[in-house]
């Protein structure tokens, strides 16, 4: 468990560059140094220097751990070791018999792990579209799980609206930040418990890491995320906890120009002859739109889209891109472009989160612009 102590600074960019502390007072050095020890020495039985053993803690994670708590907005925060890690840690405040709700088009991983995982030892899960939360809520509803913009449909989740609703009838809100970040939106201050990322995506920023990290403002909350996080032991290594805190630094400055970019795209495939539609929350027909205005400090590097040819083009599409990487994840500098229902989403096949056939996601990096353009448009040509 970490306070965020006296780091604050004025604004977004200086937390982001300075919020890990300031330089290490023995040598000067103006980076957290990598701490790579698995124990620690205490000065008498029982009497340490704050850290004993490195799954319990560890200087390196918790200056990591404070900087990011600190961007949230949060008290506490807690590294783990995937993002899928730190739901887990969210999702063990549950109980057997307990009621998870998620948006129908959450994360194919987040599905997997509270259906198959999480409901083997009886958690009772539901999807359903979050604006209609109150016709799903049951008498033991207890966690309401929030992703906005969801993962792949971009769809925008009211978290204000949501959280009130779901605090009325006694349950939590957990929001997954990963796809906004916190320069974004802070979940935190719109009402919700707890907010949860993938530090692997845009919080890292390099495709060089897998991390997970979750934060809350109510001490009752830390004190159990702190004891799962011991006791299940998904802890990232100090190295990887320093090359996330490396890719914070540059959060703001990144998230820009991947937004500014990712505007570019959406005007590129709203007018181009192969595309059925583009979900982006930028457009004002998205039905999200307002709320995005509300909530949203940008709208996001991430832009997803169907095409006319169906799940064949959208397949060939995949195949066709040159500066686009067919490649899984989000959020680095270098642009993406998959098949979620091939690849991140396979799992929901199936299901109520299955996606469309058609669909494919963009990950928007930081090349120059004109670049990305000319390679999308000479990929799409053969499509129309």
């Amino acid at each position: 468990m970490n306070d965020r102590g006296d780091l604050a600074g004025s604004g977004f960019e200086t937390n982001a560059v300075h919020g890990g502390g300031r330089a290490d007072p023995m040598t000067g050095a103006v980076n957290t140094p990598v701490y790579l020890s698995s124990t620690f020495e205490q000065d008498a039985v029982g009497q340490s220097r704050g850290f004993e053993y490195a799954r319990s803690g560890n200087p390196t994670r918790a200056s990591l751990e404070a900087h990011l708590a600190l961007l949230e907005g949060a008290n506490f925060g807690f590294a783990f070791a995937s993002g899928l890690a730190a739901e887990d840690a969210v999702i063990r405040l549950l109980d057997p018999g307990d009621h998870l709700v998620m948006q129908t088009d959450s994360y194919g991983g987040t599905f997997r792990l509270a259906t198959a995982v999480h409901g083997r030892a009886g958690l009772v899960v539901d999807t359903a579209d979050l604006a209609e939360l109150e016709d799903v809520l049951m008498p033991q509803t207890r966690l309401i799980w929030i992703e906005t913009p969801t993962n792949p449909l971009l769809h925008i989740i009211d978290i204000a609206t949501v959280s009130a609703i779901a605090h009325s009838h006694g349950a939590l809100v957990a929001v997954d930040n990963t796809f906004a970040t916190p320069w974004i939106q802070q979940p935190l201050h719109l009402g919700a418990d707890i907010v949860v990322h993938s530090t692997t995506k845009y919080l890292g920023g390099h495709s060089d890491v897998v991390g997970g990290f979750a934060a809350t403002n109510d001490r009752d909350i830390a004190e159990r995320l702190g004891f799962l996080q011991n006791a299940a032991g998904a802890v990232p290594g100090p190295f990887d906890c320093f090359l996330v805190q490396r890719g914070v630094k540059t959060l703001a400055v990144r998230m820009e120009r991947h937004c500014v970019n990712a505007l570019a795209v959406v005007e590129l495939l709203r007018d181009h002859g192969a595309v059925e539609r583009v979900l982006h929350p930028s457009l004002p027909e998205h039905p999200g739109h307002d709320i995005a205005r509300r909530q949203m400090r940008a709208f996001g590097g991430m832009v997803s889209f169907t095409l006319r040819g169906g799940e064949e083009a959208a397949i060939e599409l995949c195949s066709r891109t040159r500066l686009f990487t067919l490649a899984e994840s989000l959020g680095a500098v270098e642009s993406l472009i998959e098949h979620p229902g091939r690849m991140t989403h396979a799992s929901t096949a199936g299901t109520s989160n299955e996606v469309p056939g058609d669909l494919v996601r963009l990950s928007v990096g930081l090349e120059t612009i004109d670049d990305l353009l000319s390679d999308l448009d000479a990929a799409l040509d053969p499509l129309r």
